[in-house]
């Protein structure tokens, strides 16, 4: 089983390619092959050395880290969050590249999960290139915990959140998180390991994730079953830019009987009036097949790590997706959606985190919506009535 196997060279070489860089970069980034100017070297002129040896390449950056250790040397290393305010959990000056984020969190607050906003932001910038609730970002888009490990992110007991996206940034970067709930944080504890560089390659976009719901989806208003230019689709997220898109989490809270798939994936790339890429379902968009039979799996690339009730009315699905095989990739825009059900006539509950890089500056996101709206909810009504879309994609 994937959760078994060890963090591997030959992931951490794929990663520098996901990125669109070449060795020299990502070695420049310590996510490859080394950092030393020689060894980058002796690599561009089709050097002899075994790939076994790249662990052994001696690097130039230097490792830092932000944690919430007790400051006078005791053991008390967490920090508490009250209701209404943020706190700064990384504050650094550039060139550098973060590597790793941990978290874990104890509240009294049953939904802190979806109340704990994570916002990032990169070379000053006034408006985060990351935005969302702290359980989403890692993939718990239903504010439940669950265990389950992906080439990106992954949840270990107990409660440990894990990110291993590469977040590099040239002036700055600075990490916030944000009680928007109504009881404090007791106890907030986090890691996040990064290294300072001497400089960055020119061709590395900054990281970005975008939260988006959609509760409920506007669905059962039409009995037409065909959809050809993604209207009333679901939208993961939008950009204007270069950049590449890699990949989504997605949360789903039934609101009727039945599947919830079907659902083509398209995505509209560059200005494109009809999708340039055009899926064949909500099972198949995330690499599964026959409404994965209704089970729990989790794999590098793909998972649908938590179902309870999968056919039934507050039914759950978390799922996730990295396109680590085939990056979309836009050079001045992109929409990712997927539609809700066969030609958008389901009415659940989509809750989503989508990541990607991306050029500067980047398109303003849309308004996070509140603390309470995200709390997921069943809104259960009889098939065919036309519904409100408060949260409306």
């Amino acid at each position: 089983m994937f959760g078994k196997r060890p963090f591997s060279l030959q992931r951490r070489k794929l990663f520098s390619r996901t990125l669109g860089v070449g060795l020299s970069s990502a070695a420049a980034l310590g996510l490859a092959e080394g950092a030393s100017p020689a060894a980058g070297a002796a690599r561009g002129a089709k050097s002899a050395y075994p790939e076994s040896l790249a662990l052994a390449a001696l690097r130039d950056y230097r490792t830092a880290k932000s944690s919430s250790y007790d400051r006078t040397g005791g053991n008390a290393d967490a920090r508490r969050v009250e209701p209404g305010a943020s706190i700064t959990v990384l504050e650094s000056e550039g060139p550098g590249s973060i590597g790793h984020i941990w978290f874990t969190i104890s509240s009294p607050d049953h939904w802190h999960l979806k109340n704990l906003v994570l916002r990032m932001f990169w070379d000053g910038e006034a408006e985060p290139s990351v935005e969302a609730p702290i359980g989403d970002f890692f993939g718990l888009n239903l504010g439940t915990y669950f265990t389950y490990q992906s080439a990106l992110l992954s949840v270990a007991p107990m409660k440990a959140l894990n990110c291993y996206f590469p977040m590099p940034f040239r002036k700055s970067a600075r990490i916030t998180v944000t009680n928007e709930g109504g009881a404090e944080v007791r106890s907030l504890y986090w890691n996040i390991d990064y290294h300072l560089l001497g400089e960055l390659p020119p061709d590395l976009g900054y990281f970005h994730a975008q939260y988006r719901q959609s509760a409920p989806c506007r669905g059962w208003e039409t009995e037409e079953k065909t959809n050809l230019t993604g209207k009333n689709n679901y939208v993961f997220m939008e950009a204007e830019g270069r950049g590449h898109l890699m990949g989504v989490t997605q949360g789903v809270l039934l609101n009727q009987n039945g599947w919830w798939g079907e659902g083509d994936d398209m995505l509209f790339i560059d200005g494109s009036a009809r999708p340039v890429t055009n899926g064949t379902g909500s099972e198949d968009y995330y690499n599964g097949a026959w409404g994965f039979g209704g089970e729990a799996f989790d794999y590098e690339f793909i998972g649908v790590p938590y179902v309870v009730n999968p056919s039934a009315i507050g039914g759950e699905w978390c799922l996730y997706r990295w396109h680590l095989d085939s990056l979309p990739v836009f050079q001045k825009s992109i929409r990712a959606t997927i539609e809700h059900g066969t030609g958008n006539d389901r009415s659940d509950n989509f809750y989503s985190v989508a990541y990607w890089y991306q050029t500067e500056p980047h398109m303003k996101f849309p308004a996070l919506p509140a603390a309470a709206e995200r709390v997921p909810k069943v809104f259960a009504v009889p098939k065919g009535a036309a519904q409100p879309n408060p949260n409306g994609q």
